[in-house]
C-alpha cells in the first residue's frame, strides 16, 4: 500500500513540476529567474500574452469577427445572416462560421442564463426559412446538449432530438449544403446511432462534401473507442481518407487526430511520441500543413495538433515554426479540450519558445 501512495505522490509531483520543467538527456532546459538574462522572452518573438489570446477561433478570420462583434453588441441577427449567406456551401469556411456563431450563442447563454443569445432566438423568430440562422441553431443545440448536459441522460437526448429536427430544416432549406448533415454526425454521436445508421448520415455529407475536413473530424469522434467504434477503426478511417486525398488536401493530417483520439491519459511507454505510429502520423500532418492553401480554413486547426505533438516530441524548431502562424487565436483541439485553453496553450509555447533557445535558436533565427 504504501509503495502505491508513493507512486501516486510521485505522478502528482511530475503533474504539477512537468509542464514547467521539461529537460532534455542532454539537460537543455531549466528553470531560469524571471527576468534574468537567461530566461526566455515569448514577447521577443512577437507572441501574444496569454491574456489576448482569442479563444472563440482556430486562427483569424477578421470579417467573421467583426460580424461577431457587430451581432453581441446590437444583439440584431441580420449581419450574421448576410454573412453566411454570402459564404459559400463547398468549403469549409461556411461549416467553421456557422460553428462560431452557435458556439458565441452558447457563451452568451451561460454568461446570462435566459437572456443570453437573445439575438438567435429572435433570428429564428424573425426569419424561419433562413438557412443560416437554422443551420446556427441545429449546432447551437448540439454544443448546449454537451455544455448543460451529461452525456446519455434524458436532458441530452432530449437536447439532441430536437436538434435531429431543426437539421432535417436546415437541411430542406439550404438543399447541397453539407453543413446540416455534418451537424447530425455530431446528433448521431450522442444518440449512439448504429453502424449502419450513421453511414447512412455519412453518405450524404460525402455526396455533397467528399473532401471536406471538418465533416472528417466530426465522423472521426464517432469511430473512436470511447464512442461507438475502437482504435483499430478510427485508425482505419483516418487512414483510408488519408490515402485517398489529394495533393494538397489537409485530409493527409487525419490520422494525428486519431492518434491524439487514442493517446493514453498515462502514458507508460518510453519515448511514445517518438513511436513509429506517432512519427508517422506527425510527418503526415507535417506534409498536409507544407503542401496545402495558405487560406484553407482548417489549416489552423491542423497546426494547433501538431504543435502539441512536436512539444512533446522535444522538436523545438519545427514547433516555433508552426506557433509563429497560429498565435493569438486559440480556440482549437487540444486547448479547447481545457478548463483554460489560453493558459493550456500558453505553456506549450513558452516550453517551445525555452527549448528554442536552449538549442541556440533566437528571434533572429526564426523566420517569419
Amino acid at each position: 500500500m504504501e509503495i502505491l501512495w508513493f507512486l501516486i505522490a510521485l505522478g502528482l509531483l511530475f503533474g504539477v513540476l512537468g509542464p514547467y520543467v521539461l529537460r532534455r538527456r542532454s539537460g537543455g532546459i531549466r528553470l531560469a529567474v524571471p527576468g534574468s538574462p537567461d530566461a526566455a522572452d515569448p514577447e521577443a518573438y512577437g507572441f501574444v500574452p496569454q491574456e489576448d489570446q482569442d479563444v472563440r477561433l482556430p486562427g483569424a478570420d477578421e470579417d467573421l469577427l467583426d460580424v461577431l462583434n457587430v451581432v453581441q453588441a446590437t444583439q440584431d441577427w441580420k449581419a450574421a445572416s448576410q454573412l453566411l449567406a454570402g459564404t459559400g456551401k463547398d468549403g469549409e469556411l461556411r461549416w467553421q462560421r456557422v460553428q462560431a456563431f452557435a458556439g458565441a450563442a452558447c457563451l452568451e447563454l451561460g454568461e446570462r442564463p435566459g437572456v443570453g443569445g437573445a439575438w438567435l432566438r429572435a433570428w429564428r423568430a424573425d426569419a424561419p426559412k433562413d438557412a443560416g440562422g437554422a443551420a446556427v441553431h441545429a449546432e447551437f443545440l448540439v454544443q448546449q446538449a454537451w455544455r448543460s448536459s451529461a452525456a446519455g441522460s434524458d436532458d441530452f437526448r432530449i437536447i439532441l432530438e430536437e436538434a435531429l429536427k431543426v437539421t432535417e430544416e436546415a437541411a430542406l432549406l439550404a438543399p447541397g449544403d453539407p453543413v446540416p448533415y455534418i451537424t447530425r454526425l455530431a446528433v448521431a454521436r450522442g444518440l449512439g446511432y448504429e453502424h449502419e445508421r450513421f453511414d447512412q448520415v455519412w453518405a450524404k455529407v460525402i455526396d455533397r462534401a467528399p473532401q471536406h475536413m471538418g465533416a472528417h473530424l466530426a465522423a472521426l469522434h464517432y469511430w473512436c473507442e470511447k464512442w461507438h467504434g475502437s482504435r483499430e477503426e478510427a485508425d482505419h478511417f483516418a487512414t483510408t481518407a488519408a490515402a485517398r486525398a489529394p495533393r494538397g488536401s489537409l485530409l493527409a493530417a487525419l490520422p494525428l487526430f486519431a492518434v491524439y483520439e487514442h493517446v493514453p491519459d498515462v502514458v507508460l511507454v518510453q519515448d511514445f511520441f517518438r513511436t513509429q505510429v506517432v512519427s508517422k502520423a506527425v510527418e503526415g500532418a507535417l506534409y498536409a500543413v507544407h503542401s496545402a492553401r495558405p487560406d484553407d480554413p482548417m489549416l489552423a486547426h491542423v497546426r494547433h495538433l501538431l504543435v502539441w505533438f512536436l512539444v512533446r516530441d522535444e522538436r523545438w524548431a519545427e514547433a516555433m515554426h508552426q506557433f509563429v502562424k497560429v498565435d493569438g487565436h486559440v480556440g482549437a483541439v487540444p486547448w479547447t479540450l481545457g478548463a483554460d485553453p489560453a493558459a493550456e496553450y500558453t505553456v506549450f509555447r513558452n516550453l517551445a519558445v525555452a527549448g528554442y533557445e536552449a538549442n541556440g535558436g533566437s528571434p533572429l533565427t526564426l523566420p517569419r
